[in-house]
């Protein structure tokens, strides 16, 4: 009875990391490549991966056809994170740096989450291959996060994209009739897109390799440099406008992208989620530049550059920096947290709270405050044009409260390691949002993870995992009842 609950579970994660087994030695060849010894941390961690793949495959095989239960797919989506983490932390721990396990684990989820944070330091004399993996990890984490959001979450009705699927039995209504189709047009999507923006960064200067890597964790809005200074080693203009752009589209709902290909190319700018984005990432530019301006004075079309790059990426969750934006003053660094906690569309690879989010919040609110002097009227909520169900408005407060309460509760459990407030508030808010970095002297743009002891690092890297898989699928998990099968 037991093995036929776990089977399923054991099956995939073990499909999980041969994938993950056999992405480990492309490193090992960039490392082979430049005659550095560090290939031998990747194929090392690769045997391993891939001898518990083996054995969890062989032990979970059956003949009979595998189907997940409702628990089941609760225990995959957080479980299968969890393990491709920790595996993804092998070739940080055997890398030839002696990180230690803390590090180790936290740049692997950092990565693997697209957070961005990080506790290398001296990126630039670094060799390929752990840059590379850095990138690739963040890369499959993007394309994870999609999928997982499209084909799982919806399902367990703790995501956003339920709002994007029809409610009709017609197969034709839908974007495509099976996950697994799904599944495919996303990848094709995400690679061509990364593609795209790697070969626009080649033109703009960069070389190959910092091209590649750099295209990856755009579009996986991730964040990884292969620079200690991020994007502001290349300062350039024409870059800085190239990854805007393409952190964009990375936080835009890579299901409208389908649809277009399918043909409604006018479907990404008739949603309403998306419309409330850009709307949204305008302001803040707009005003964080006028801020800029009166404090460095400046001209506004200058202001307005390094605005728009620097709030593109916090809203979202890419984590680029082209400078120290905490220099730009006090109203500057509130904009910036709050950016930080927003995010952008649901179904993309942003993270943070997502705009959809927050446009239904508003919309309990004018219905509240409109029944406070009309009580006996009755107004029904619409999203995009359809009517929102009231599993849906459940699940987005009760994730808004989570959301809030998990901030304070490991805001406090961080300061109790001796991080400062300032340091334990921004680095909590900024791991549940995926962003990448805080705001202080520590772990703000300018600064660095590694000093913070061991255990602030294994509680961030909860924190984005949580955050990852929008709370509610893991702590699911803490039910007393979710256990009673």
């Amino acid at each position: 009875m037991i093995r036929d609950r776990f089977a399923p579970l054991l099956f995939i994660t073990g499909t999980l990391l041969c994938g993950l087994a056999g992405l480990m030695l492309l490193p090992a060849i960039a490392d082979a490549s430049a005659s550095n010894p560090d290939w031998k941390a990747f194929t090392g961690s690769a045997s391993v991966t891939l001898f518990v793949a083996i054995g969890l495959l062989l032990t979970s095989r059956t003949e009979a056809p595998m189907t997940l239960s409702l628990r089941q797919a609760f225990l995959l989506t957080a479980g299968g994170w969890v393990t491709v983490s920790i595996f993804s932390a092998l070739p940080f721990l055997l890398f030839n740096r002696d990180l230690g396990l803390a590090n180790a684990v936290f740049e692997a989820v950092s990565g693997l989450t697209t957070t961005g944070s990080t506790v290398l330091v001296n990126l630039d004399a670094m060799p390929p291959g752990i840059l590379l993996w850095r990138s690739l990890l963040q890369w499959l984490g993007g394309l994870g996060i999609i999928v997982t959001a499209m084909t799982m979450l919806p399902f367990l009705k703790v995501g956003g994209m339920q709002l994007f699927r029809t409610e009709s039995s017609d197969q034709s209504e839908k974007v495509v009739p099976r996950a697994g189709q799904l599944a495919a047009y996303v990848a094709t999507t995400y690679g061509t897109l990364t593609i795209a923006c790697a070969v626009a960064y080649m033109i703009g200067g960069m070389t190959p390799f910092d091209a590649v890597n750099h295209a990856m964790t755009t579009l996986a809005t991730g964040g990884y440099s292969t620079h200690d200074a991020s994007f502001g080693f290349f300062a350039d203009t024409n870059l800085d406008l190239i990854s805007i752009v393409f952190m964009i589209l990375g936080g835009l709902p890579f299901v409208l992208y389908i649809r277009a290909v399918k043909g409604d190319p006018l479907i990404i700018w008739r949603d309403s989620q998306v419309r409330a984005f850009l709307g949204y990432l305008g302001i803040a530019i707009a005003l964080v530049a006028l801020s800029i301006e009166r404090a460095d004075g400046i001209g506004f079309l200058d202001a307005l550059r390094r605005s728009a790059f620097n709030i593109t990426s916090i809203v979202t969750t890419t984590g680029y920096a082209n400078e120290d934006y905490q220099l730009w003053g006090p109203f500057a660094i509130g904009a910036f947290f709050l950016c930080t906690l927003s995010g952008a569309c649901a179904g993309s690879t942003s993270g943070g709270v997502k705009i959809y989010r927050f446009q239904i919040a508003w919309k309990i609110c004018l219905r509240q405050l409109r029944g406070l002097i009309e009580p006996n009227s009755i107004s029904q909520m619409s999203f995009n044009g359809r009517r929102l169900q009231p599993e849906i408005l459940s699940s987005v407060l009760t994730f808004l409260f989570m959301y809030l309460a998990s901030l304070v509760v490991l805001s406090v459990a961080l300061t109790a390691t001796g991080v400062d407030l300032l340091t334990a508030v921004s680095g909590v808010a900024q791991s549940l949002a995926n962003v990448g970095p805080g705001l202080g002297p520590i772990i703000g743009p300018a600064g660095n993870f590694l000093s913070l002891p061991d255990s602030a690092k294994y509680l961030l890297a909860a924190a984005m995992l949580l955050g990852r898989l929008e709370l509610l699928t893991v702590l699911v998990l803490f039910q007393s009842a979710f256990w009673k099968w």
